[in-house]
């Protein structure tokens, strides 16, 4: 059973960080040429498709965005479940020569973010790989860091981030639950 705490980010903060980790992703590769966005599902898939938004304001040109579903690069996956099945990844471009643009809602342990790493691996080598994340919670168990990250929330291990975002919710936030 979780139990609510608090809530860390209101729809206005969640907008703000990622209009700046739209700007910060432009600003580091000299504009929006050669980018494609790429999220981890579920919900980073509709962080992808808001920065994504942002970017087409910011530079006038539209950056494509994938879904990627690491279910099969899990490597816990032997203990979540005994007949996974693979969502469609949906990378409707090619990752060779880009500048992807890998996003998650939330950095906890590193380990989703190599799975994702490993799974794009699978379609090309693109030029680049950057992490993007709404949320960094720190307890990281893999030497991975997120490039862009919207807010460092340093959180205990009981504790539980849950990002809000429609399609999934029908408001946008992020919420702290104590495990318990």
């Amino acid at each position: 059973m979780e139990r609510y705490k608090a809530t860390l980010m209101d729809e206005t903060a969640v907008g703000r960080a990622l209009k700046r980790i739209s700007h910060e992703i432009v600003e580091r590769n000299n504009g929006a040429e050669n980018l494609v966005m790429v999220g981890i599902r579920r919900r980073g898939v509709s962080l992808a498709r808001v920065i994504a938004m942002n970017i087409a304001s910011i530079e006038g040109t539209k950056v494509p965005v994938g879904a990627l579903d690491i279910t099969f690069y899990r490597d816990d996956l032997h203990r979540i479940n005994d007949t996974p099945t693979l969502k469609e990844a949906k990378l409707p471009f090619s990752v060779e020569g880009k500048h992807v643009i890998l996003v998650d809602d939330v950095l906890y342990t590193g380990r989703t973010a190599s799975a994702a790493l490993d799974a794009l691996k699978e379609s090309g080598r693109a030029s680049s790989i950057q992490l993007a994340v709404l949320i960094d919670r720190g307890h990281r168990e893999l030497p991975i860091r997120g490039d862009y990250v919207g807010k460092n929330v340093p959180t205990s291990r009981q504790e539980i981030i849950q990002v809000k975002i429609p399609p999934f919710e029908n408001y946008t936030a992020v919420e702290l639950y104590e495990q318990g």
